[in-house]
């Protein structure tokens, strides 16, 4: 017992990243914002492409984010296993290959439903991103360290939702809705030349593992059993499902509040920006005060503001400088709590990384896309459904960490 012990610490211990520290951290969140990409910037062509494919019911928009969703978080089931049997590198490649591929033909869709399956296959092959980058991460640190390279790689990502709108709206001036699906596979493109140049396979040859049913299942009950890791997924889940209901209904949102689109990119940079420097103040803090500290108090924080924000709702006081600057303050706590629960559900998740990265990818991505969706379609022209949501996504998150910490919230970690 205690030789298996002795092999399974050494198999599981990280080792040094391939590159240098800051361009791995760069590669990284490119790979990361590739997904941040493929939603955002869509936000400003949605008007465009309901009316050029046809499409009367204007909460039926949000499909083309939501099937996306959909296939990112189912098909992350998928990518880990292979990430564990052949390796990050391979399974990064064809992904970024097959992702590329999917946008072009989302470009020359000449049907809804046509692009809405091809959305739906662009979400598949880049759910890859998310998977195989956490366990390539994971692969190279481990605890405090992780959570400082997670929120380094999640301050660049954040410049994916700063920009996207930001182009895709400057590409609506100059040509049509179908020359941002080209962008996107172009930047994927290069993205996939920089890594197939600059990042080797960081998995060791004894860490993988057997593409057999026996040792998924084996991995899947680890992932789902260990109290971190199945906790802190799930309170991850519950504030995804905030996070996809207002990328979901933001449009909309935007346009009930101001009459006019125009201010949707402003506040969406807002946002997301708020997010970058939340990240950024994470990784200067984390190794010093800890992931628990840190993402506990940012759960409270959301909780509180998400309350305070849902009672300007209610009294009909909500204006566009209200919901901009309460929903960047609650999106910084996002990030502050996110960031830290990815490191601590993978605490003990080093020897079979990529399994129980898309173990917990599925559950929270997925689960947050229907939580999202949900809040989204119940757009009624007000920010009440959206705050309903994000107060309820808050205090289930709040819930399940205290079960996890048997109520020993704050605490160093």
């Amino acid at each position: 017992m205690a030789a298996d012990m002795t092999v399974q610490q050494t198999i599981s211990a990280p080792a040094q990243p391939p590159i240098g520290f800051v361009e791995f951290v760069a590669l990284v969140a490119s790979l990361m914002a590739l997904t941040a990409l493929g939603i955002d910037a869509m936000l400003p062509a949605l008007p465009a492409i309901a009316t050029a494919l046809n499409v009367g019911v204007a909460n039926d928009r949000q499909l083309v984010i939501g099937v996306f969703l959909l296939g990112f978080g189912l098909a992350q089931l998928v990518h880990g296993p292979l990430a564990d049997r052949y390796g990050r590198r391979p399974v990064l490649v064809a992904s970024l290959s097959a992702y590329v591929i999917a946008n072009l033909i989302a470009a020359f869709s000449a049907s809804f439903m046509l692009l809405l399956v091809a959305r739906f296959a662009a979400g598949m092959a880049i759910a890859a991103s998310r998977v195989v980058t956490v366990a390539l991460v994971r692969d190279c640190y481990s605890g405090r360290a992780m959570a400082r390279v997670m929120s380094l790689a999640f301050m660049v990502f954040m410049a994916a939702p700063v920009l996207a709108p930001s182009v895709g709206e400057l590409i609506l001036l100059f040509g049509s809705w179908r020359l941002i699906f080209v962008m996107i596979a172009a930047i994927s493109a290069v993205i996939l030349i920089w890594f197939v140049i600059r990042m080797p396979e960081t998995q060791r040859i004894a860490d993988r593992q057997p593409l057999s049913i026996e040792r998924l299942w084996d991995g899947w009950r680890q992932a789902l059993t260990d109290r971190f890791s199945i906790g802190y997924t799930l309170a991850a889940t519950a504030l995804m499902g905030g996070l996809y209901g207002f990328i979901n209904s933001v449009q909309q949102i935007v346009g009930a509040l101001t009459g006019d689109n125009r201010l949707l990119v402003p506040v969406f940079i807002g946002v997301a920006s708020m997010m970058a420097l939340a990240n950024l103040l994470n990784s200067r803090i984390v190794m010093r005060l800890g992931t628990r500290r840190i993402s506990h108090s940012a759960l409270v924080g959301l909780v509180l503001l998400s309350t305070v924000h849902l009672v300007i709702a209610r009294l009909g006081a909500e204006t566009i400088y209200s919901f901009a600057i309460l929903q960047a303050l609650a999106m910084a706590c996002f990030g502050l709590a996110t960031a830290n629960f990815s490191s601590m559900a993978m605490e003990n998740m080093g020897h079979i990384a990529g399994t129980a990265s898309s173990v917990q990818g599925f559950i929270s991505v997925t689960g947050g896309a229907l939580a999202g969706a949900a809040i989204g379609q119940s757009f009624d022209g007000t920010t009440v459904p959206l705050y309903i949501g994000f107060l309820v996504a808050g205090l289930v998150a709040l819930a399940i960490v205290a079960i996890v910490e048997r109520g020993r919230l704050f605490r160093p970690s």
